[in-house]
């Protein structure tokens, strides 16, 4: 297959496991997140669904950052521009973020088990670390978007510089990754959701787009 056919079915690939993460989490997960429970009952759910939560996990984390490489690839033979910025900031950002995704993920599951054996033992001790190691993930990748974000918005801007995608993906594209760079300002960290629920339409888009493409 052509490299830009595998890069567009990687880029589905990518919105296919943002739409079963975000599905997943609020038709089965949904008790992890009530506010009317206690940490200690967020935690004793979460363990009781411990193989689902760590499958959730290998699924928007593990393999979302294995796709985003080949993606990154194909994305980047695009482009022709001899800036630095273009030619070579633009994919290190795209490798950079899948290892911070990838490590996320596994943090998060690694620690779980940890935390498992901890909650047997002494249950607030088991929250406190559960809480650190959310902190953690965090700021690799769960909740802070702005390595994402500055991938997208380069990409975007790039692209209607040398005039590579649909107009329209690029000017979405600049949307997208403003919003995730906006994460990293302390108080605007919710908008990682929006970063997330957008670009489920950027990723479909982007890969229809280079289905469709010829081999640059």
């Amino acid at each position: 297959m052509k490299n830009q056919k595998i890069g567009g079915i990687a880029a589905l690939i990518e919105a296919l496991l943002y739409i079963i993460g975000i599905a997943f989490l609020f038709m089965v997960l949904s008790p992890a997140m009530d506010d009317t429970s206690s940490d200690i009952e967020k935690l004793a759910f979460i363990l009781e669904n411990k193989t689902l939560y760590q499958v959730w996990h290998l699924l928007i984390y593990v393999a979302f950052g294995l796709v985003l490489i080949p993606l990154t690839i194909a994305i980047h033979e695009n482009f022709t521009t001899n800036s630095a910025i273009g030619k070579k900031v633009m994919p290190i950002l795209g490798f950079i973020w899948s290892a911070l995704v990838i490590s996320s993920g596994m943090i998060s599951n690694i620690g779980l088990e940890t935390v498992n054996d901890l909650f047997i033992e002494e249950e607030t001790t088991a929250v406190t670390a559960w809480g650190i190691i959310g902190a953690i993930q965090n700021g690799l990748g769960g909740g802070v978007e702005v390595v994402g974000g500055l991938w997208v918005f380069l990409i975007s801007a790039y692209g209607l510089k040398e005039s590579i995608f649909p107009k329209f993906l690029n000017y979405l594209g600049l949307l997208v990754g403003g919003t995730g760079i906006l994460t990293a300002v302390p108080g605007l960290g919710g908008l990682g959701l929006l970063f997330g629920l957008t670009q489920i339409f950027w990723f479909g888009w982007i890969g229809a787009a280079m289905i469709q493409r010829k081999n640059p």
